[in-house]
């Protein structure tokens, strides 16, 4: 008797511990905005800046990139959104490519969903400013200063 309830008693611990430890993770997002300056001719390069706001912190970005195509022009775009699929501040690092995006020339709105391997998703919106005949921040990397 004492044995059966000594594993009754160890079966109850054990599935307290498993309850107690098995809260889901689950990813949440934080607000990120950012400046993205593209020089094309051909081969583009582009660079800039931002930050990531996650758990109440703020977290400076460096944005860079380079795009080959038949593009000409100069831009710089001021972006703000969300990201979402967080689960800590380094899951925004990455390349990025373009879930879709809206065009913008001598000025206007822009639009960009954009994902990267860790399944963060950002949403962004905002102002571009130049004159570019293409709006592609596929291959967008972002990384923490």
């Amino acid at each position: 008797m004492f044995n059966s309830m000594r594993r009754f008693q160890m079966a109850i611990a054990v599935a307290a511990l498993l309850l107690a430890g098995s809260t889901p993770s689950r990813a949440e997002s934080g607000q990120i905005a950012i400046e993205v300056y593209k020089a094309v001719f051909i081969l583009g390069v582009s660079g800039g800046s931002g930050t990531l706001t996650f758990g109440g912190k703020a977290y400076p970005l460096n944005i860079g990139g380079v795009s080959l195509g038949a593009t000409i022009g100069a831009s710089k775009a001021e972006l703000i959104g969300e990201a979402t699929g967080l689960n800590s501040s380094s899951d925004i690092e990455g390349t990025y490519t373009a879930l879709q995006a809206g065009v913008a020339a001598a000025g206007g709105s822009k639009t960009a969903q954009l994902k990267n391997s860790k399944g963060v998703v950002l949403k962004l919106r905002g102002k571009q400013i130049g004159l570019e005949f293409s709006l592609d921040l596929s291959g967008m990397q972002i990384s923490l200063k």
